[in-house]
């Protein structure tokens, strides 16, 4: 059953287009669902374009119908669970929450996506499977209003984007089954899932049936009955076992400064605290500039006008305290707006060369 608003659609009417008129997003939602009860063999998706432009794939449904299994499997999922989609369903993550809901039989709450998507529910509603993405998670924290129905969850997963340190502190302090995910619109959503105890680094352990290695270059390879193909993705990890691995950052944000390889995401992990302490929430990545001498510097971009009253010698001295010297960033850049993807996260690239 899918519950929007104060309608209740059941499986069959929708397989049947039996609904009435509503709002497009609801339309394009109801569109996929009646497509996939009606056995659609195959979907194109378009990718997030984190980190290129972004790109249509074709999917099929047998890819769709394991990932979803093997999460079941995972979470054991039983029949009227109740879920939550509160993430955009014209992209992978969106869309995996509706094929669980009619593959588990579920009953799924479909909510346009927002920055706090929990606000208009009673403060009694239960959910057993919510997919979120950071941004939602922190804004829900800060949210007297939606942080009880965080505790309502008893299975939550976010992806989208890494978590900062003190978020997956403040997460871990939650009552709920909480997981990092890893995955792509090539394996269809997840492929292994991360434990949020709020110490790092995050500990990753595949789905039923997924098997991992590394390449040459410490690239993760996969091999995956969500992904039609061996895929070797841009991630390096460190494996850990068979089943497990940790993520260590992307291989084309990599940063080569004077022959030492910089991963971004390391760098931003490490500083968060001290981004916070001097520009509250604001966004902010790692990113670097072509250097006569060492080939490429490390720079740090803030989302934010450049305080007129701020210390820059006291913030890069902090930021000496938990980074190599190699790691600090030589410059920092203020953006007032990033630049973002369809699916809403920062477009690096493109933003980074704003400073250029």
């Amino acid at each position: 059953m899918i519950i929007i608003e104060d309608h209740q659609l059941t499986f069959e009417a929708i397989k049947k287009g039996d609904w009435s008129l509503f709002p497009p997003y609801f339309q394009e939602s109801l569109l996929f669902c009646k497509d996939w009860l009606n056995g659609k063999e195959e979907f194109n998706l378009q990718t997030s374009g984190s980190t290129g432009k972004p790109k249509t794939i074709s999917i099929k449904r047998i890819q769709m119908e394991n990932s979803a299994k093997a999460t079941g499997d995972f979470f054991k999922i039983t029949a009227d669970s109740k879920l939550l989609c509160c993430l955009n369903t014209a992209m992978i993550a969106g869309k995996m929450m509706l094929v669980r809901a009619m593959e588990w039989k579920s009953k799924v709450h479909l909510i346009e996506p927002n920055g706090l998507p929990l606000k208009s529910f009673p403060q009694n509603q239960k959910f057993d499977f919510v997919a979120m993405v950071p941004a939602q998670i922190e804004n829900s924290l800060g949210d007297i209003e939606s942080t009880p129905l965080l505790k309502n969850i008893r299975s939550l997963i976010i992806g989208g984007a890494p978590l900062s340190n003190e978020l997956q502190k403040e997460i871990a302090k939650l009552p709920c089954n909480s997981f990092q995910t890893y995955g792509m619109t090539e394996t269809v959503s997840h492929i292994a899932l991360a434990k949020i105890s709020g110490t790092a680094p995050l500990v990753y352990r595949v789905l039923p049936g997924v098997e991992i290695n590394t390449n040459e270059n410490n690239q993760l390879v996969i091999k995956a009955p969500m992904a039609l193909h061996p895929l070797t993705t841009s991630d390096i990890v460190k494996i850990i076992s068979p089943q497990e691995f940790i993520w260590k950052g992307r291989s084309d944000f990599t940063i080569n400064s004077g022959g030492i390889k910089i991963q971004p995401e390391e760098i931003e992990k490490s500083i968060s605290s001290k981004v916070i302490k001097f520009f509250n929430n604001s966004r902010y990545f790692i990113s670097s500039e072509p250097h006569s001498k060492w080939g490429e510097q490390v720079v740090l971009i803030i989302e934010s006008q450049e305080p007129s009253d701020w210390n820059a010698a006291n913030f890069k001295k902090e930021l000496r305290v938990v980074l190599e010297k190699y790691a600090c960033p030589k410059k920092i850049h203020f953006i007032e707006n990033f630049i973002e993807t369809t699916s809403g996260k920062i477009n690096r690239h493109k933003t980074a060369q704003l400073t250029q």
